[in-house]
């Protein structure tokens, strides 16, 4: 019932979010057709206005807006002619999700094994080494990463392209310049989380009844030292699964994370709307499926 109740709080969530996403960037500065060459005439302008309503108040655009939206139309693009936002989306929402996802993986097989590894040896050389490296991927952003990557894989060795995105081996630098900086991340939460668990009660307990210590730390503490990193994988994963605008204007990909940006400088006001509702609706749905882990992982929790 908890999570039927926290689905259908979508709805006027994601109601919320559109209105302001629409009036803010109609607030902006600029509109969608100030870099274009000037009209011939005023007629012409008033009628390129006309064609996609933008003469009309706000609060009526809003609603036609709401009317196509209800039929899962986002509206026209006013930079990409001849395309719609869905189209836009159906065409680099793939892309990018599987950029993201890959990058998840990236980032949790690096840095669980990291963070855990870092806890059990804690005060030894590997806990200073593990250490070191999460903070350095914290501290380094991916834009640095990423030509590092190039420079010497793909440059200097020359044993993965540089960029695009037409093969396996294309994907092989951009998701670990994407999943490097956020693995630093889930290493230090994966430690900390360590570290708690094993300095708890049931442990001490279950470690006075004689369990071996590998028993010990993987069935019972790595359970619960995980959670804080399943909190942080859903706002994770929706960040990764809209794309990194950065790593894909490095890498030439594809992805929405280009169209994010450009719809934000060309003033595209359904691109920049159906983006931001797009990326809310991810981000609900995945911090729902979060909740829902919590309760796999540690049935101590319960939502009602």
């Amino acid at each position: 019932m908890y999570f039927l109740r926290r689905l259908l709080s979508l709805i006027p969530l994601l109601l919320v979010i559109s209105f302001l996403a629409f009036v803010l960037v109609r607030l902006a500065p600029g509109g969608p057709f100030d870099r274009e060459r000037k009209p011939a005439s005023p007629e012409i302008e008033r009628q390129l206005q006309a064609k996609y309503q933008l003469d009309q108040p706000i609060w009526k655009q809003y609603v036609a807006y709401l009317g196509g939206l209800a039929h899962g139309d986002f509206g026209p693009s006013l930079k990409y002619r001849n395309h719609t936002v869905t189209d836009i989306i159906a065409q680099a929402l793939p892309v990018s999700m599987l950029l993201g996802a890959l990058a998840f993986g990236f980032a949790m097989g690096v840095g669980i094994p990291v963070g855990y590894y870092t806890a059990v040896k804690r005060g030894r050389w590997e806990d200073y080494a593990g250490s070191l490296f999460a903070i350095l991927m914290v501290c380094i952003p991916g834009f640095v990463i990423a030509p590092l990557l190039v420079m010497g894989f793909a440059i200097h060795w020359r044993v993965l392209p540089v960029a695009l995105w037409g093969s396996p081996w294309h994907a092989i630098l951009p998701v670990a310049a994407l999943g490097l900086f956020f693995s630093g991340r889930i290493a230090r939460l994966m430690r900390e989380g360590m570290l708690n668990t094993m300095q708890s009660e049931f442990i001490t307990a279950a470690r006075a009844k004689g369990l071996s210590e590998h028993t010990l730390l993987i069935k019972h503490a790595f359970r619960l030292a995980v959670l804080p990193v399943v909190s942080y994988s859903g706002p994770l994963l929706a960040d990764l699964l809209t794309g990194s605008f950065v790593i894909e204007t490095i890498f030439q990909i594809p992805g929405i994370g280009v169209f994010i940006v450009n719809g934000s400088l060309n003033r595209d006001y359904t691109m920049v709307v159906g983006l931001v509702i797009m990326y809310a609706a991810l981000l609900v749905v995945l911090n729902l499926l979060v909740d829902f882990a919590y309760t796999l992982l540690d049935p101590r929790v319960k939502y009602e």
